[in-house]
């Protein structure tokens, strides 16, 4: 165990009264009833009533403060000086009479081990570590207050005091990945509210708005509950060509007048490199074709590219082609809105 007094913060040459103020405020401060959400509040106040047990009687502290017991109250051997020759009246000056306690926190709570020497901390200093926490907390020993278990009018912990371990809390977080990382999966790094920054693995596939659940990234619980869990939202970001359908893909693709009248061969962008599309002679605006596995990932294969096609006239007005036009309008007109007409 630390040296008790740097555990109570004050130092060797600390009056009583200032041992025990030491200790009143960390006593209030780490309680494991007010730092449920603490897995260490119980050590920390376990060690705590173990350095005022030392520090805060009288003959220990001398003992301590003279090298004949150590941070946890046990004598140090001195070598052999014979009976009744050491300050303590024992070998090595240690009196064995003196026993000292320890502060365990298990499956039955907070307790003690040991014997306690008669009174327990003595030296003017209003009581024990029991009087005091009563005097603090009430008659069990916490902010609880009483109850049947304090018997003889000293408090008695026990689990029951503390209440039930408030169980760890789940975070949130999110994070943007673009249309081609859907398709080979990728990561990120993703600061929780809990200011821990964490890699995410975001596998190939996911759906927008879908949820990864990464177990123990929470928040913490109480002491011996596990901690929640961190969950981080996917959101997938607009592509400026394709819309996603499922594991599907859709794409708008221009074509000249000329290439959906004669026909030909045109280049399709997909998400990992352009391929080559036949489009056969007198091909209409809004005919889709089918480019097979060229979607996204999923459990049943890979989706395909829909590509429709959207004729697109020249940018600038062309003197022949209006000429054209005007040929075909009076030689050969024909009506494509009979049937909706």
């Amino acid at each position: 165990m630390r040296d008790p007094y740097e555990i109570l913060g004050v130092t060797k040459g600390a009056s009583p009264a200032a041992v025990k103020n030491a200790y009143r405020k960390l006593a209030k401060k780490l309680h494991p009833d007010t730092n449920k959400q603490d897995k260490k509040s119980a050590t920390k106040f376990a060690e705590l009533n173990a350095a005022y047990e030392i520090i805060g009687d009288d003959d220990k502290r001398k003992a301590f403060d003279r090298g004949e017991i150590d941070a946890e109250g046990k004598p140090r051997f001195r070598g052999f000086e014979g009976p009744g020759q050491g300050a303590g009246g024992g070998p090595g000056g240690f009196n064995q009479n003196s026993h000292f306690e320890t502060f365990t926190w298990g499956s039955d709570g907070f307790a003690r081990g040991g014997k306690r020497g008669a009174g327990g901390p003595r030296g003017g200093l209003g009581g024990g570590i029991d009087d005091i926490l009563k005097e603090m907390f009430g008659r069990a020993g916490g902010p609880g207050g009483g109850g049947p278990g304090a018997a003889g009018g000293r408090p008695q912990f026990e689990q029951q005091d503390f209440g039930a371990a408030a169980p760890g809390r789940d975070v949130t977080g999110a994070v943007t990945i673009t249309l081609p990382e859907v398709a080979t999966g990728t990561s990120r790094r993703v600061l929780l509210p809990t200011g821990r920054e964490i890699e995410v693995k975001i596998p190939a596939g996911l759906a927008d708005g879908q949820t990864i659940r990464l177990k123990g990234q929470g928040l913490p619980g109480g002491f011996g509950t596990a901690a929640g869990d961190a969950l981080i939202t996917v959101t997938i970001a607009p592509h400026p060509l394709f819309e996603r359908e499922g594991a599907n893909l859709r794409l708008e693709l221009p074509v000249t007048l000329y290439e959906a009248v004669l026909g030909g061969k045109v280049r399709v962008p997909t998400l990992d490199g352009a391929v080559e599309l036949a489009i056969p002679p007198g091909t209409n605006s809004g005919r889709t074709f089918r480019v097979k596995g060229k979607g996204l990932p999923s459990k049943d294969g890979p989706g395909d590219l829909y590509a429709t096609l959207r004729i697109v006239l020249p940018e600038r007005t062309d003197a022949e082609l209006d000429e054209l036009m005007r040929k075909w309008r009076d030689g050969k007109p024909y009506d494509p809105r009979r049937d909706i007409i």
